[in-house]
């Protein structure tokens, strides 16, 4: 039983490489050569024992790899930095401005993104601590990222990103305007391409689930999961980004990278385009389109109100868009007092909806509470700071959020991608309370609490109906 050779003779087909040829053996000679097998093999381990020891000895530690990276990427940072500034500074003050604001134009965007899938990965890492199944809920596969792998894409994208920028101001300032314009086209086109590629790298469920999931977004004809308006709800906050987009673009296709043409009033990618106040509003419609479909399925009257708080992003879009099209006048006189009452309505309304629908106060005691002992919950598990902060918080950048819709902020891009910044942040602080709940809805559910006994196999029901148990 326990390897003696009753159980295997020697001769067994299984204990012989194949093509040898059987070999009759002797009760002493098989104790002999098990003998001198086995301190042969000591003697060998003895003299090979410094081998492995000195390979493992010079391979680095895996925090020694991970020190030499960080030390790698601030080198990095401060190369780019560097460049960039002596870039800029050899232009003349007077096109300083103008140059900064489209260079920073192309690369907002992608920027912003970056950002946003840093904070997604700290989500999903925060969910894997604690009892969150964030899997079922998204409904996703048993090949999903991790947050790890959400952060190894984050930090690509970090080092991708700025080095295009950077190369963009370089050759700009050095007179090689063509090759400068070709740099942020090259970046978009291969960001399209990792995008759609359709071979199995690059995480190719990953990338057809956030496509597919986009699909049922633009076209929502089919019932609506919780992946499909969760992610609806987050293009809602980049709305801003998704126009810088539309306006870069627009700048490529029309060949208008490193030029002034695009400063004209008149010019078809420039600050009166229809089409930024359009793309601006397409997120909120998509959201609005969800709602009335929801309530097509369910007939809840919840839907129509979730419907209404996304109708009312629409005026203060449009209305802000007018002062480009009106009279000064006009606008002081009637159109700025319409659009702060319909800032005011939407941002109060949206944040009486996050408290009331999408969150549930209690969760914010029950989202940090780790499985295994953790800093970060001891820090925030059960701290009315907590309530005082996110509460204030959602409060003030809801608010900000719709300010930034303001005309006026259009060329003041320093402080546009400050507030959309601060409202990607506030998005993803939203994401663990919004999360957590779904989770608390699911499980809490009467069919998930009882178990009927048509479940119960058969062998533990006869167990639960007997009452002689012997031990």
């Amino acid at each position: 039983m326990f390897g003696g050779y009753d159980s295997a003779p020697p001769n067994s087909p299984h204990l012989r490489k194949s093509g040898s040829r059987t070999v009759v053996y002797d009760s002493d000679e098989l104790v002999n050569s098990s003998e001198e097998n086995f301190w042969s093999t000591v003697d060998s381990d003895e003299m090979k024992g410094s081998a492995p020891l000195s390979s493992a000895a010079i391979m680095p530690s895996p925090l020694l790899l991970w020190r030499f990276k960080v030390l790698l990427f601030f080198i990095w940072g401060y190369i780019c930095c560097k460049i960039s500034w002596d870039s800029v500074m050899r232009m003349s003050a007077d096109l300083r401005d103008l140059f900064l604001y489209e260079a920073f134009l192309y690369y907002n965007p992608l920027l912003l993104v970056t950002l946003a899938v840093w904070l997604w990965g700290s989500n999903l890492w925060v969910f894997s601590l604690s009892p969150v199944n964030y899997a079922k809920i998204f409904d996703l596969d048993q090949n999903h990222l991790t947050h790890n792998e959400i952060w190894k894409c984050a930090t690509w994208m970090t080092i991708i990103v700025p080095t295009s920028m950077t190369t963009y101001l370089y050759l700009y300032s050095h007179g090689e305007v063509s090759l400068a314009a070709f740099q942020p086209v090259l970046l978009y086109a291969g960001v399209a391409m990792i995008l759609i590629f359709p071979f199995d790298i690059f995480y190719l469920s990953s990338r057809y689930f956030l496509l597919r999931t986009l699909w049922r977004i633009l076209f929502p004809f089919q019932a609506i999961t919780f992946a499909d308006f969760f992610l609806a709800d987050i293009l809602t906050s980049m709305s801003k980004v998704f126009s810088d987009l539309e306006r870069s673009v627009c700048r490529m296709v029309h060949r208008q990278v490193a030029t002034i043409a695009w400063f004209e009033a008149d010019s078809i990618c420039g600050s009166h385009s229809v089409a930024i106040p359009v793309v601006l509003v397409l997120p909120y419609l998509f959201r609005l389109f969800q709602c009335l479909r929801q309530y097509k399925d369910t007939k809840e009257k919840t839907s129509l109100l979730n419907a209404l708080k996304y109708s009312t992003a629409v005026p203060v879009i449009f209305l802000s868009a007018l002062k480009y099209h009106v009279f000064p006048e006009k606008w002081i006189g009637i159109y700025r007092p319409l659009w702060l009452l319909s800032s005011v309505v939407n941002s109060l309304y949206s944040f009486y909806w996050d408290l009331t629908r999408d969150w549930d106060l209690s969760s914010f005691t029950r989202i940090f509470k780790f499985n295994k002992p953790h800093i970060l919950s001891y820090l925030v598990y059960g701290r009315k700071w907590v309530f005082i902060w996110v509460i204030t918080s959602n409060l003030i950048l809801r608010c900000t959020w719709t300010y930034k819709l303001s005309a006026h902020l259009r060329h003041n891009y320093i402080t546009l991608f400050t507030i959309t910044a601060l409202e990607i942040l506030r998005r993803f602080q939203w994401v663990y309370f919004r999360v957590e709940n779904e989770w608390s809805k699911m499980t809490n559910k009467p069919q998930n609490a009882s178990i009927s006994m048509e479940e119960i196999p058969i062998e533990e029901q006869k167990l639960l109906n007997s009452n002689d148990h012997s031990v």
